[in-house]
This record gives structure tokens, sequence and C-alpha cells, in this order.
């Protein structure tokens, strides 16, 4: 399911430093996702999958950047899917009631129909920024980047080599691919300024 991760792509020691690869588990991640998938009992793959996704998508993920931003200018936000008892009602329909063949969300689609509610878009709104696209059209924005990436040399943790590529095939390559890559980077950075963490020439 991570076949199409750039960071899955490559060897730890062509990202990391040995000394810091000595520090940590590289499997961790892995088994991390490898935990929640397994933990439903006696479920299908469906579920399990969407059991992950509850994990590390919607509660890690995108509820995060929701809620946050929201917070930040002062919107109140509301999530009636989430409700306990609709969770709960998700929980029973059927493996073969959710998915059917490649129709997208047929099970809500379908019920949507019975209650007469307005049908769902086709395409669901996308909250994801084009992050890559904006740095590599202003100035601004590709600034704060090398700057965090130049930072992040300094402190020992990563392969100069592999920075200095992440940023190239960004500028170069599929910018939206590899800029997700530099916009994850970057947050690091500044995260690690913001909670005064300076830049150091070993991590221990």
């Amino acid at each position: 399911m991570d076949s199409y991760a750039f960071l899955v792509r490559h060897d730890p020691a062509e990202m990391f430093n040995a000394d810091f690869l000595a520090q940590v588990s590289t499997q961790e991640p892995l088994e991390l996702k490898r935990t929640a998938f397994f933990a439903p009992k006696d479920a299908s793959n469906l579920n399990r999958m969407l059991y992950l996704d509850w994990h590390f998508t919607l509660h890690d993920n995108d509820l995060v950047k929701i809620n946050t931003a929201c917070r930040l200018a002062g919107v109140e936000v509301a999530y009636p899917l989430l409700d306990d008892e609709i969770v709960a009602l998700s929980c029973r329909i059927p493996t073969a009631e959710k998915l059917r063949g490649t129709t997208l969300r047929w099970f809500t689609r379908k019920r949507c129909a019975v209650f007469c509610l307005s049908p769902l878009s086709p395409r669901k709104a996308r909250l994801r920024l084009p992050f890559g696209v904006w740095t590599r059209s202003d100035p601004r924005l590709l600034a704060i980047t090398d700057d965090a990436l130049d930072s992040l040399k300094q402190r020992g943790w990563f392969q100069p080599a592999f920075l200095d590529q992440a940023r190239r095939m960004h500028r170069e390559g599929h910018a939206a691919y590899y800029g997700e890559l530099v916009w994850i980077l970057t947050m690091l950075e500044l995260w690690l300024r913001g909670n005064h963490q300076p830049a150091l020439t070993n991590p221990a």
C-alpha cells in the first residue's frame, strides 16, 4: 500500500546518516501500520484497510489539519458522519455492500437516494494544497524551503546528497509528487526551530 511513497523507494542508508540510523528503528512505521491492520478480529481485508485508514489518514492527518485550520480561522466545525451511532452502523454493514466493483462510495450514494438526501457529488473536494507547484513559482516559498533544507543538513540526520536530490527532483521532475516530500522536510525543520531545537552537527 506504500509502494507509491517516495521514501519507500529508497534504502534508509541513502536518506539518513549512519549515526542517526543506529538510534532508530526503520521498521517501526511499518510495524505500526501492520499492528493496526491486523487489530480487527475476523475482519475482511476491506474492513482492515478501512480501520487502518481511520487511524492514520483520518485521525492522524485529515482531522488534525481541518481542526487546526478551522480553530485558527475561528470557524466551528462538526462531523455528522463521525457521530457515534453512524460509526457503529457503518461497522455493521456487510463488506459486500460497501464496495461494488470500481464504483466509489456506492453504499453512501444508494442510501442517500433512499432517504431522499441530496446525491453526492461524483468528485469529492480535495483539501490538499498544491505546495510543490507553488514553491516552483513563488520565490518567497522557494527561499523558505531552501533555507529549511540547508538547515536540515546541519542536524546530522539526513544525507546531504539525499536532500539535494529531493530539491532537484522537485524543481526538475514532478513538482506535486516530490513537492510533498519537500513540504514535509520543510515543516520538520520549522517545527524544530519553533520548539527551540537549533541545527546541530550531531543529533545525539
